[in-house]
């Protein structure tokens, strides 16, 4: 990196670096330190005078001559700790407080300190440095908010695109970013409890797969050199899972990362989690009653509490569960009644509706769209939506009182799916013409039909128990148990556009400025004169232009024996 691209603080940083190595001082010291205490825990179980070992960064610093504040943040927050010029340096060499500590440390060095607790004269717990470690010099200054006189934040990180590009950053100045984690990580935890308590066991599916099943979506195609073959990143893990339950498990899960080649938004990523369970012996109905008590036992671990606040709505996620058709649904909603229509008297029924429908989609994918514009954002509290057209369901079986349907539910919660489960279709025979139907429906020109999956058809001929499955989006639960908006806020770190680096920045330029510059660039060298006298310019313009130019540094301005000459730097 160039010294020009660094700021006045990365400048200072880097030469007070040097001035530290010039001490016989490692900045990045590889032996263990000896954490033996962290902040929180300090203070839940505090004890005057007890000796403690902890590490952290440097949040705040209060130099007051001989002795000194600081704020030190480590993983389970932040504790003052207390420096003393002749404590830590008992004997006339004062260099470690006087150099050291008031002048080379800065801002988001971590260091480590061994000291005595006590409590300040207004109560606070605080460490009696003793004795202290530069462990990592930091370069780059924290974006630290500012909080003035009367508590107004200034300079806070929030903005969006900075905070996702850089969350490391994002997570160590803004605490609730963290938090946010914290609890994503609580309800990954719980379910997994909850599934083994039951007595199911965790497993794993390729990533890589020959034919991206089981789902309706858009896979994003990679190359196996090896081989020679494509391979599709997993839209789902259905289809596996379901192969474990041919193969003689009674209920398998996995947390999987899921890859679909889509648009992106505020609840949608192209990389994000899904959790899928398959139980043998079970059905629909079960799995809804499973699902309430899942739900119901995730949202205490994570809040303490069944209740979530998710944007202006309060959430509740005590069972039982409201349970409501998809006819039913729709016919609230929209007054049509898709029983017994044809794909044309639905097609022309969205079209009434003002729904953005085209001749590639079927059937399945009109009601769907149907019932994405008109009904489900009418679901806030958390309601079952059942009984599904079987069009919509290529991989369920089919409802045991109505042959037009299937035995379906999606859990909706504020507008949005969280949850998709069947009874899963087990003859395949069904399955078979189910995936002709699908690969007809390709054929006219939708690219997230599914394809058909020769493999496990065979594994459904060797004979699949009547099996319930369940699939839940894990990002979008926990962005309704942590009240967040943004998919991006719930992901460490969410896709984005690639960062370019090294490239030079231009100036900013205002608008004349860029007028007389494109003059200038495309004949490279001009009289001054000339160059106003095609610019246009008003003379106070001209001059306001020409310095802005200069002290932006873009041009050069010569002098010869008769003229001046301008041109591009």
């Amino acid at each position: 990196m160039s010294i020009i691209e660094l700021s006045d603080q990365e400048i200072q940083r880097r030469e007070t670096l040097s001035k530290i190595r010039e001490m016989g001082i490692d900045p990045y010291p590889a032996a263990l330190y000896p954490v033996d205490n962290f902040s929180a825990d300090i203070k839940a179980d505090f004890e005057e005078g007890k000796t403690v070992c902890i590490a952290g960064r440097i949040m705040s610093k209060r130099i007051m001559g001989k002795a000194s504040f600081a704020e030190l943040q480590d993983s389970k927050g932040r504790i003052q700790v207390y420096f003393n010029r002749d404590e830590l340096c008992p004997g006339e060499d004062k260099t470690l407080y006087n150099e050291v500590f008031k002048k080379m440390l800065d801002l988001g060095d971590f260091i480590g300190v061994k000291g005595k607790l006590f409590k300040t004269q207004v109560g606070e717990p605080s460490i009696d440095v003793q004795e202290f470690s530069i462990l990592s010099k930091s370069l780059k200054p924290l974006p630290l908010p500012k909080t003035d006189a009367e508590g107004k934040v200034h300079d806070a990180f929030t903005d969006p695109e900075l905070r996702y590009r850089q969350r490391y950053a994002d997570l160590v100045v803004n605490p609730h970013v963290k938090d946010v984690f914290v609890k994503r990580t609580k309800l990954f935890n719980a379910m997994r409890s909850f599934f083994n308590e039951a007595g199911y066991m965790e497993v794993e599916t390729p990533i890589l797969q020959p034919i991206p099943g089981g789902a309706a979506a858009r896979p994003f195609i990679t190359q196996h050199n090896a081989l020679d073959i494509p391979l599709y990143m997993r839209i789902a893990n259905e289809l596996y899972l379901k192969r474990l339950i041919v193969g003689g498990f009674d209920g398998v899960y996995e947390f999987s990362k899921n890859f679909r080649n889509e648009g992106m938004d505020r609840t949608h990523n192209p990389e994000f989690t899904a959790m899928e369970i398959y139980v043998a012996y079970k059905d629909y109905n079960w799995m809804m009653d499973f699902t309430e008590r899942l739900l119901e036992h995730c949202a205490i671990a994570v809040n303490g509490t069944t209740k979530a606040t998710f944007g202006e709505h309060e959430i509740d996620f005590k069972a039982p569960y409201k349970r409501v058709t998809m006819r039913d649904a729709i016919l609230e909603f929209t007054g049509f009644d898709i029983s017994g229509k044809s794909e044309k008297e639905i097609y022309d029924a969205a079209k009434a509706m003002g729904i953005d429908v085209d001749e590639t989609m079927g059937k399945g994918k009109l009601i769907d769209e149907i019932f994405g514009e008109k009904c489900e954002g009418n679901y806030i509290q958390p309601t079952f939506i059942i009984d599904y057209p079987k069009e919509m369901s290529p991989l369920c079986k089919t409802h045991r009182d109505n042959p037009e349907l299937t035995e379906r539910f999606e859990l909706m919660v504020c507008g949005k799916e969280i949850a998709n489960a069947y009874s899963e279709l087990n003859d395949p025979i069904d399955q078979r013409e189910r995936f002709e139907d699908q690969l007809k429906l390709s054929e006219r020109g939708d690219d997230e039909a599914m394809f058909i999956d020769q493999d496990f058809l065979r594994a459904l001929e060797y004979g699949m128990p009547p099996t319930s499955g369940l699939g839940i989006g894990m990002d979008r639960l926990i962005m309704f148990l942590t009240n967040n908006q943004s998919i991006q806020e719930v992901l460490f770190f969410p896709q984005m556009k690639p960062e370019k680096f090294g490239e030079k920045k231009g100036p900013e330029l205002s608008e004349q400025e860029k007028e007389v510059f494109t003059i200038l660039e495309k004949s490279g060298t001009m009289n001054l004169n000339d160059l106003k006298e095609k610019s246009g310019l008003s003379n106070k313009q001209w001059d306001k232009t020409i310095k802005g130019l200069r002290a932006h540094d873009v041009v050069n301005v010569e002098k010869t024996e008769n003229e001046l000459i301008i041109s591009v730097k």
